[in-house]
Parts: structure tokens; sequence; C-alpha cells
């Protein structure tokens, strides 16, 4: 089993930054690609970003290309997601995802943090 925890979120004004981390616990992470999806008040569970094992590739929404970064530290455990300029329309709460096929769709992934909120405001 795998747990995740992410951490970071907050209250930000419109074009500063935030990086969020996701520790994860309980089991090996060797394999596993990891990602962020986000939730916003009264809409569906959307991707975000995706990073594989390795972190030889990457994959973002379109919506956020250019301006956030997933990284990861294998040897950590850690994951995370570097947010820049940041966007009202970004707000949401941000879950990240784990799962042994790339996490670009969340029938890919295993497992779930519990989420942070993030809060943009204009």
């Amino acid at each position: 089993q795998v747990q995740l925890v992410e951490s970071g979120g907050g209250l930000v004004q419109a074009g500063g930054s935030l990086r969020l981390s996701c520790s994860a616990s309980g089991r090996t992470m060797n394999y596993y690609s990891m990602g962020w999806f986000r939730q916003a008040p009264g809409k569906e569970r959307e991707f975000v970003a995706a990073i594989t094992w390795s972190g030889d590739f990457t994959s973002y929404a379109d919506s956020v290309k250019g301006r956030f970064t997933i990284s990861r530290d294998n040897a950590k455990n850690m994951a995370y997601l570097q947010m820049n300029s940041l966007k009202p329309e970004d707000t949401a709460i941000y879950y990240c995802a784990a799962g042994r096929l790339l996490v670009w769709r969340m029938r890919e992934c295993d497992y779930w943090g519990q989420g942070t909120q993030v809060t943009v405001s204009s």
C-alpha cells in the first residue's frame, strides 16, 4: 500500500508562485509514475501534469504548459509541482497520484493523496 501526502498549498495573488510537494510512503515507488490532478468547485477532476519514474518524460495539460513544472526525487520518494504565473482559474484542490502506467488519466492512478487547496486571488 502507498500513502501520498500533499503539502505546499495556500493563498497567493495572481502572478505569484507556489510549490506543491507530494510525499510517498508505505512501499518503494520504484517504477511508479507520479502526477498531479486538480478539482475546482463544481467541476470534474482534471489532469495537470505527470512524470515517469525515471523522470525522462513529462506531460502537461495545455492550460498549464509553460507555467508549471513537475519533478521528482526518487531518493526521497517525493514529487513536486512548481507553479508559476498563477491565475485565478488555477484555484482548485490539487491531488497527487501514482500509478504503474503514466498517470495522465484518472483510471491510470492506483493511489491518491487527500489533496491540498490552492487559491489564487485576482
